[in-house]
């Protein structure tokens, strides 16, 4: 399984935000997409989770083109968004449950799976709690959550340690390496150097321009 950008362009109210961007992630790796604020990586994120349709250049998963969100959803393209994206009037285990319901998960199945994604992120007592009453280092990881307990082909997390303590963001780190294990394709935008530092290669932007600190083996 193998995740490619070509050429990859972005452009938003006449500026580029993200320019000519080539990556190929295959299964079993794990790439950080680093730069400061406003650099692009969350229009890297979006254009590869079929979220953003590119202005120029193609995004193809397993030698076919992405297609929109739903065809990328599909075909197991999970996103776990900055900001978290989840719903404050449902509890931390409906959140993870909506998600795989979404996606024809038996609900005993989908039960057991939720369960397990909320103790893989040391919340496994917390799933009754509303996401309101959760802090936002313990929302970030009801969303870690839900995207690991979807076990998709493709996992793409935006930030997903920006809130967390240095215990839980290694404990983040190390379930994204995990899911790489299991044999999904991970691209993790960050800005922390030492979850960057965990993975198998860095994209740097800046400004929208991309530069290799270390390529993927």
């Amino acid at each position: 399984m193998l995740l490619e950008a070509s050429g990859v362009t972005v452009v938003h109210e006449g500026r580029t935000v993200l320019g000519g961007v080539d990556l190929r992630v295959p299964a079993g790796r794990v790439l950080a997409v680093t730069g400061p604020s406003g650099a692009g990586k969350t229009s890297l994120l979006w254009a590869l989770a079929g979220l953003r349709r590119p202005d120029a250049g193609t995004v193809v998963l397993d030698g076919e083109p992405l297609g929109d969100r739903d065809a990328a959803a599909g075909r197991g393209v999970v996103v776990v968004p900055q900001g978290n994206g989840l719903a404050s009037v449902l509890t931390a285990s409906e959140n993870v449950l909506v998600a795989l319901l979404a996606g024809s998960v038996p609900p005993a199945e989908a039960r057991a799976r939720a369960l397990a994604a909320l103790e893989s992120v040391g919340l496994g007592q917390a799933g009754h709690q509303l996401v309101e009453e959760l802090s936002g280092g313990q929302q970030q990881r009801v969303a870690v959550a839900r995207g690991l307990a979807q076990a998709g082909r493709v996992l793409l997390a935006d930030e997903p340690t920006g809130e967390l303590d240095a215990t839980n963001r290694a404990r983040v780190v190390d379930l994204l390496r995990a899911e790489a294990a299991r044999g999904a394709a991970v691209v993790m935008a960050t800005h922390d150097p030492d979850a960057a530092a965990a993975c198998d290669g860095e994209l740097h932007l800046d400004d929208g321009v991309p530069h290799w600190r270390r390529p993927l083996p």
